[in-house]
């Protein structure tokens, strides 16, 4: 029976202790547990870290000094699971960059697994099933619950065997270097960390469906959450979600939003006291040229004309048949984004790995031959 037992550290003798035996090791499983369902700021609460069947769960919220665990874990080889996020939210802590990386989430996608998620990879290849009542739990909440720790510390018990049982399906396949690739290329887009907000930040999901007035409204609805969110050190989506944002913007567009905010959750009518009607009445009355425009498009963003339209679609029914014959998904191969720009330039091959190139490779040389 797996051994359920853990470690945790939150002392600096203890970390002493724990970076005196990762310096021993080459590799470990490592995940970790963040505050950002609860909170304005996202913080790096709990690492998750096993390694010769004892597993450690570290404190990252203790004063003590990590400098010198940075520096051991960026010489180990992580094994991690849905390593996009973890891999950024170290960057951004401590200017964290992994040397390499073992992800059984791409793994898992590049063998063609339709349920890539821990949980689901788990019961279906050891009959293992993980508790998911403290999935969005408050990680940053101190002292953590023996329920929340032994969630925590069960994220990274399977990682050694997942990752054999993987491996060898994917050496199998001959798809080695395929992961590879994208585990490097993992880790060099998790160096940008988490996106930026800019002036056109409030442009969510739907906006651009929206009038002129819709836009006014919308930008000041988004500007007002998010001056709440941070007051009430609050994630922005529980003070006011997108849809509703979207819904009220609508309805000042329309001039009858008293009407919609009168049907909403009474949840949502009791942010009236706390500046929403506020900032829809803004939206009414704002000059509409004071309203941030969108950048315009350079000439790679005009639509495709109608040669690039027929370039497309044989671009795309290459690599639908390819990722069928292969048995993964077509956009691991090249996303949309990707197959429009190789239909304008088929040497616009920026962010598509060695092996997709070398599977795009023969339509962009038929494509290319129909134009001579």
């Amino acid at each position: 029976m797996e051994d359920e037992s853990f470690e945790y550290v939150d002392t600096q003798e203890g970390l002493d202790e724990l970076c005196e035996s990762l310096e021993t090791q080459t590799e470990i499983a490592l995940d970790s547990e963040a505050d950002n369902l609860h909170h304005y700021e996202t913080k790096l609460c709990l690492l998750q870290i096993r390694f010769e069947d004892r597993t450690f769960l570290l404190d990252m919220l203790v004063e003590i000094d990590y400098s010198r665990f940075w520096d051991v874990l960026g010489r180990l080889h992580l094994i991690m699971h849905g390593s996009d996020f973890d891999l950024r939210l170290f960057q951004e802590f401590a200017d964290f960059e992994a040397s390499s990386i073992f992800d059984s989430m791409l793994a898992s996608q590049l063998l063609g697994i339709k349920r890539f998620g821990l949980a689901a990879l788990l019961e279906e290849h050891f009959g293992v099933k993980l508790p998911k009542d403290s999935q969005k739990s408050d990680w940053s909440q101190r002292p953590l619950t023996e329920k929340m720790l032994r969630y925590a510390a069960n994220d990274v018990r399977y990682l050694y065997q997942l990752r054999e049982l993987l491996m060898k399906q994917i050496g199998d396949l001959g798809r080695e270097t395929w992961l590879h690739q994208k585990c490097e290329y993992q880790i060099e887009t998790a160096l940008t960390g988490f996106p930026d907000g800019d002036e056109h930040s409030w442009r969510i999901a739907r906006s651009d469906k929206l009038d002129p007035r819709g836009k006014a409204a919308l930008f000041e609805l988004w500007h007002w959450r998010e001056s709440l969110a941070e007051k009430l050190d609050r994630p922005p989506f529980k003070v006011l979600g997108n849809d509703y944002m979207i819904k009220l913007s609508e309805a000042v567009s329309e001039g009858n939003w008293q009407f919609v905010f009168e049907s909403l959750p009474m949840g949502i009518q009791r942010r009236k006291r706390q500046g929403l009607v506020d900032a829809l009445n803004r939206g009414m009355s704002r000059d509409l040229d004071s309203v941030p425009m969108r950048p315009k498009r350079s000439d790679t963003r005009k639509p495709l004309n109608q040669v690039e339209l027929d370039r497309q679609e044989k671009i795309k029914k290459h690599r639908n048949e390819v990722a069928e014959e292969l048995g993964i998904d077509p956009t691991l191969i090249a996303t949309r984004s990707h197959v429009a720009s190789l239909a304008r330039d088929s040497e616009a091959k920026e962010g598509l790995l060695v092996w997709q190139k070398e599977l795009l490779e023969p339509i962009l040389r038929a494509v290319d031959a129909d134009l001579d």
